[in-house]
């Protein structure tokens, strides 16, 4: 089967006068009725509006190619429109439409995905686009593509191809982030909308706060092309050894989801091998800081439910509890609040461990789970060589920087072990991670932990003593740099370390940095909200409606719904909102606000320190940013 056996001249119409979607669409499918397939007409206009509707089928240089599957198609067929003056086929497109091809195929047919493949392999060539343009008949517009079918591909049948994949996905895909919250379920988004695009069928796994969803089937993988793993954070990939993989960053798997696709299609992807049970190293080279920030945000993801939890709970024991009963056991003066501050710290407690626990794992795998948590312990305890000699176990912790370092050595202590015993008899093999991996572990780290304790417990004094001794205008000034640092790449890098300080402050009872972060990461969805909102001249028809849900995300501290706006005009976006984060940052800390939670928005309100002030904060910064992006945006004359 060829693209020209889907198609005859009366299904071609050159020149036609058309100005929008509704006309584009109604000419299409009065096109493809001529092939005598389609029984239901309505039903299969409901089915392209629908297709429509999950995203648009613009495919680039001003082509688009609608397509559906529908019960009511008995054969595939093609239909083709070439407007006399282009269109706007969707608002969001990237460009005009000057040529519609219409795919119509049954519902048990994958036929369109392969149709779409060598659609677009044609379409790439700038010499036969020409020529489309300038047929005169349909019977010429048939001629040029039969000539360029035949030049590309031979007497090679499109249902040939499709045989070759005609059941499971071509290409699968994992993304995670290390909130789980935003990122992951963008690029799940993106690659998926990609997919449909290009015409290769897609199926992604998130790996997410609430848990892996849409998981990869052992049949699926064994089928596939390839996988794609956009992903900040480790996960699991011993079950793709033997199979074509490629790692990303998330934010690829957002911004350049078509490129990863088409390079698992390409073939030139290397093939992953695991090794020893557990995932061989990346095959793709990754720098040392983005390895680095990987494991870190591994371990910050893992001890968020420990920090959200246990910070809450705690919060909550002081805002039921009776300041003048005892104010020296404030907290624990009524049972409720004693119930509510104890359990609370059966898991805030625990969060160095945590984190230098899951560092660890992210480096080594299972056997440095136990050797990190030790290490976080001995970080949290400030255990060392001094003090035990005089029969004290605890010293002054190093707190939330010992716990990191103890992360990082752990991991590296334990693949330092792996390494010098992988020549040891197969038959200890069994021995090495049940004895050597966690003794030889857990007594490395409680040396080297025990040994720079001391100098650790001394930074983190020294850092608590400066955030505590700041005076009014330091601390304004570092409220608006950590403010503004949250709406630089909004959950980037950046991003990630003002929130990481903020945390660290946090476990050291420095409360109002903590509420200065959370307070700046809340604006940009916020301010963007609000320009769409009242200078809604400023901002497409798409950009207006989806600004609403920009007022949840900012509520909910998810600063990542401000992404699509800030790629889509990072010179106006960005520095509107870096304004408007540092204001409410700076009103944050000038309005003594405070904070225990590392996360919740309006949801973690009611245990903020002087709520009503940071209420004040979070409304002035969402101000300023949406009045300087209105202004700097121009009006469009496209929207009414």
């Amino acid at each position: 089967m060829r693209i020209t056996d889907l198609l005859s001249t009366e299904s071609i119409a050159l020149d036609f006068p058309v100005e929008n979607q509704t006309q584009v669409i109604d000419k299409l499918i009065s096109l493809q009725v001529t092939h005598g397939n389609i029984t239901d007409v309505a039903a299969y206009k409901k089915a392209i509006y629908a297709r429509e509707a999950e995203a648009s089928t613009y495919a680039d240089c001003g082509i688009t190619v609608p397509h559906a599957k529908c019960n009511c198609v008995t054969k595939p067929s093609l239909a083709v429109l070439r407007p006399k003056t282009p269109v706007q086929y969707n608002p969001n497109d990237a460009e005009k439409s000057s040529l519609f091809f219409m795919i119509a195929v049954p519902n048990d047919n994958d036929l369109h995905v392969h149709l779409l493949a060598r659609m677009m392999q044609m379409l790439m060539n700038k010499d036969f686009v020409a020529k489309l343009h300038t047929a005169k008949t349909p019977k010429e517009f048939l001629s040029v593509i039969d000539a360029q079918e035949e030049a590309q591909f031979g007497d090679e049948s499109i249902m040939k191809e499709d045989t070759s994949v005609s059941t499971g996905y071509r290409v699968l895909a994992v993304t995670a982030c290390p909130t789980g919250i935003a990122h992951t379920y963008m690029a799940a988004e993106a690659l998926d909308k990609a997919g449909k695009k290009l015409g290769i069928s897609c199926k992604v796994e998130t790996d997410g706060a609430g848990g892996t969803k849409n998981v990869l089937t052992n049949a699926e993988i064994a089928a596939c092309d390839g996988i794609v793993i956009a992903a900040d954070k480790n996960v699991e990939t011993a079950r793709f050894d033997g199979k074509p993989v490629i790692f990303a960053q998330v934010d690829d798997g957002i911004h350049k989801p078509e490129e990863l696709l088409q390079k698992i299609e390409s073939g030139n992807v290397p093939v992953f091998h695991a090794q020893g049970g557990k995932p061989a190293e990346e095959t793709q080279s990754e720098s040392v800081g983005h390895t680095i920030y990987k494991h870190l945000m591994n371990g910050i993801s893992h001890m968020l439910p420990f920090v959200i939890g246990g910070g809450i709970s705690i919060a909550l024991a002081f805002l039921f509890d009776d300041y003048a009963i005892d104010p020296k056991n404030f907290g624990m003066n009524t049972p409720i609040a004693a119930f509510f501050k104890t359990v609370g710290g059966a898991a805030f407690n625990y969060m160095l461990p945590i984190l230098s626990a899951f560092i660890a794992m992210s480096i080594a795998d299972r056997p440095g789970l136990a050797v990190g948590f030790a290490g976080g312990i001995l970080a949290m305890t400030g255990t060392n060589f001094l003090g035990l000699a005089s029969g004290d176990a605890t010293g002054i912790s190093g707190g939330f920087l010992a716990a990191l370092l103890s992360g990082f050595v752990a991991g590296y202590l334990v693949k330092f072990l792996e390494k010098i015993t992988e020549k040891m008899p197969k038959s200890m093999d069994g021995i090495r991670p049940m004895l050597i991996y966690p003794l030889g572990g857990l007594l490395c780290i409680g040396i080297v932990m025990c040994a720079i304790n001391p100098l650790m417990g001394l930074i983190n004094s020294g850092i608590s003593a400066w955030l505590n001794s700041m005076g009014g205008v330091s601390k304004v000034l570092l409220g608006a740099i950590l403010g503004g640092m949250m709406s630089v790449d909004m959950g980037g890098p950046v991003n990630k370390a003002a929130y990481v300080f903020g945390t660290a402050a946090l476990a050291s009872g420095s409360f109002d940095v903590m509420a200065a972060v959370m307070v700046g990461g809340m604006v940009p969805p916020l301010a963007i909200a609000l320009s769409t909102t009242f200078f809604p001249k400023k901002w497409t028809p798409s950009e207006r409606r989806n600004g609403i849900v920009n007022y949840v995300m900012g509520l909910c501290f998810i600063s990542e719904g401000a992404i699509p706006y800030a790629a889509a005009d990072p010179l106006r976006v960005l520095p509107s909102c870096i304004v408007g984060s540092a204001v409410s940052g700076a009103l944050s800390m000038l309005f003594g606000c405070t904070l225990r939670a590392p996360h919740g928005g309006i949801f973690v309100f009611p245990v903020v320190g002087n709520p009503l002030m940071y209420v004040v904060a979070l409304a002035a910064g969402s101000i300023v940013g949406a009045v300087i992006l209105s202004l700097l945006k121009k009006t469009r004359t496209d929207v009414v």
